[in-house]
């Protein structure tokens, strides 16, 4: 199997400069790994002490970021190293003055990972909840070099624990130790042979439990919203505009809408404006605009979200009602207000388990949207009552970056 792998990754990593004409994401995926040596080169010395993160995209690197402002507070001196897979972490990202340096990860072949880690020479790697690079993992384990995973979860449906996951399986062999999100994984790593696992939940509810702490002000958004209640629309997809729209298009002048679409080109966004009835400005439109004037605010830019979901009275958190996959719900919940999604999440752990609490609210069509929402509107103290059993659900599930962080000292102190 290891023979197969190694010549289909070679044979990706050839095809690279024509995957690059596909589209304008995979055109960003060539283009910045041509770059990636050259930028290891200039800013890493044989000296250096390399702290390595690999965050698979922006969820990954969002999970990540506790442990590693942990790790730079206690060692400035040492190097923090992050690199990702994909062009949606990276070019959001890749300005980011909490790593050091901030590339692709070059593709997993051998030539590949020999060449990146001759450079980086790394003291420790960490990888972020998913991607397990054979030729990575190997070698680095060759080279002593200790490897842990942090905010993992695991699936029965996975390869790793079907009777072809041999090869996979002795990937994970390299892991020095697991630090996963729930028990549910941890058990299916024990069923194959692994005991080097700590159940230490997930580093996201650090993440998010710190911005109720920040300074959320945001005048534009506090003069727009005024006294009216509020409700966000996070990251949103078309599939999630079918469901909302028809709502929006009739809901009362004591009602405002945020509304912040996943995809903020221009043609989508205007596309959005367009169904719009209710008067609708959009976040590069609102220089000179009393903004309270308008009933929907379409925020076509990035960087507010967490900050927007401080002055919702409920959220409907988009992604799930196609198969593109719910966004974070935990931005939301920090805040202690109601969240709706959509009906496909079965494989999001926390929308299941904050269902269950009832702070959460899973929606199939418009109809059932506009029921549910009425009701929030509509009965206070329901609605107070559901934002009280989300904020809570992130309070009681803080912690994992601790467990994990005591964990990494004593490996740093060694190394």
């Amino acid at each position: 199997m290891s023979f197969f792998y190694n010549i289909l990754i070679s044979a990706f990593n050839a095809l690279l400069p024509v995957i690059g004409f596909i589209s304008p994401k995979l055109r960003l995926f060539v283009k910045g790994r041509k770059t990636v040596f050259e930028i290891l080169t200039k800013n890493i010395k044989k000296e250096d002490h390399v702290i390595w993160f690999h965050c698979a995209s922006l969820g990954e690197y969002e999970q990540g970021v506790p442990v590693m402002e942990e790790v730079k507070k206690k060692y400035p001196t040492h190097i923090l190293l992050v690199t990702f897979f994909s062009p949606s972490g990276y070019e959001v990202k890749k300005n980011s003055t909490l790593a050091d340096v901030i590339v692709y990860l070059p593709i997993d072949t051998k030539t590949n990972v020999s060449k990146f880690l001759k450079l980086v020479n790394p003291r420790l790697a960490i990888f972020v909840k998913y991607e397990f690079w054979p030729n990575y993992l190997k070698k680095l384990k060759s080279s002593d070099v200790p490897i842990i995973i942090i905010s993992a979860t695991f699936r029965k449906d996975q390869a790793f624990f079907k009777w072809y996951g041999g090869f996979m399986r002795s990937a994970l062999k390299t892991v020095d130790h697991f630090f996963v999100q729930d028990t549910a994984s941890q058990l299916l790593l024990n069923e194959v042979g692994f005991d080097n696992v700590t159940v230490s939940g997930d580093t996201r509810f650090d993440r998010v439990s710190h911005q109720i702490e920040m300074d959320n002000q945001v005048d534009f958004i506090s003069e727009f919203i005024g006294d009216r209640l509020c409700i966000v629309i996070g990251s949103s997809w078309s599939e999630d505009e079918e469901v909302f729209i028809d709502f929006v298009n009739q809901a009362s002048e004591d009602l405002c809408f945020i509304v912040a679409p996943h995809e903020i080109k221009d043609n989508g966004v205007q596309t959005l404006k367009q169904k719009l009835i209710g008067k609708t400005v959009l976040f590069s439109e609102k220089e000179g605009k009393n903004m309270n004037e308008y009933q929907v605010f379409i925020m076509n830019t990035i960087g507010y979200l967490s900050r927007v979901y401080s002055y919702g009275d409920i959220a409907y958190v988009g992604g799930a009602m196609g198969t593109s996959g719910l966004h974070n719900i935990l931005e939301p919940a920090t805040f202690g207000i109601p969240i709706i999604i959509g009906k496909n999440f079965e494989k999001f752990g926390e929308a299941k388990q904050l269902q269950k609490l009832a702070g959460l609210f899973s929606v199939s069509n418009a109809v059932e949207f506009s029921n549910i929402l009425n009701k929030l509107i509509e009965n206070k103290k329901f609605r107070q009552q559901t934002g009280m059993i989300s904020g809570h659900f992130i309070n009681s599930n803080t912690g994992a970056t601790n467990v994990i962080f005591k964990y990494l000292v004593k490996k740093i102190n060694k190394i």
